[in-house]
């Protein structure tokens, strides 16, 4: 039987002030908060423990970026390209990627509450040790992507492109992985038990036990 979710959305305030991402760097501590920024150019910028609260973001490219130990709470990012950003041991609470390329991007050891990915590039994300808490994956590619040692709560991936994605020493009890696709992926056996499959992918999995199957 499959769990629904409910996930809380960004609370975000009915008018935003418009600003450029640069404008970071002339607060005492770097801080973006009550604002949309659009089309803005952050590639390889770093800054470490940035707080990120009540913002948009629109057409922002963050490539290579280092934010780790990264502060968000109630912010989007519509159609931002992240690839190869560093956003390792971030704290990211009600927020929402949608449309974003995050290709590669090193989510190591970050706590996930209340968020979702929407029609994502995901491919080579690293998620090692994350902690996720309310988190749905959709129509998103996650191939390849690493989620070894995490703890998922709550956790759905809805029509997702999972293929070679690695969830070894991952428990996947409630989660469910039924709607989407995958032709390998890296589970441990015992991580399996109460984990949401389809028809097809139970058999699948059990060829990978050893079972051999009659039609």
């Amino acid at each position: 039987m499959k769990k629904k979710i409910s996930i809380e959305q960004p609370k975000l305030n009915r008018e935003l002030e418009e600003r450029k991402f640069s404008d970071i760097y002339y607060e005492e501590d770097p801080q973006l908060l009550n604002c949309m920024v659009t089309g803005s150019n952050a590639d390889n910028e770093t800054l470490e423990k940035a707080v990120f609260s009540k913002v948009i973001f629109k057409n922002v490219t963050f490539i290579r970026a280092d934010f780790r130990r990264i502060d968000m709470t109630d912010v989007i990012f519509e159609n931002c390209n992240l690839s190869n950003a560093v956003l390792s041991e971030g704290i990211i609470n009600r927020v929402q990627f949608k449309d974003c390329k995050l290709t590669g991007v090193d989510f190591s050891n970050a706590s996930f509450g209340n968020v979702t990915f929407e029609d994502c590039h995901a491919d080579l994300c690293n998620f090692t040790e994350a902690r996720f808490k309310l988190l749905s994956f959709s129509r998103s590619s996650l191939k390849s992507a690493n989620f070894f040692d995490c703890n998922l709560q709550k956790v759905v991936f809805s029509q997702c492109d999972l293929n070679e994605a690695d969830f070894i020493e991952t428990n996947l009890d409630g989660i469910d992985i039924s709607t989407s696709t995958f032709e390998n992926v890296n589970i441990s056996m015992n991580s399996l038990s109460g984990c949401i499959v389809s028809t097809q992918q139970a058999i699948e999995f059990s060829r990978l036990l050893g079972l051999k199957i009659i039609d």
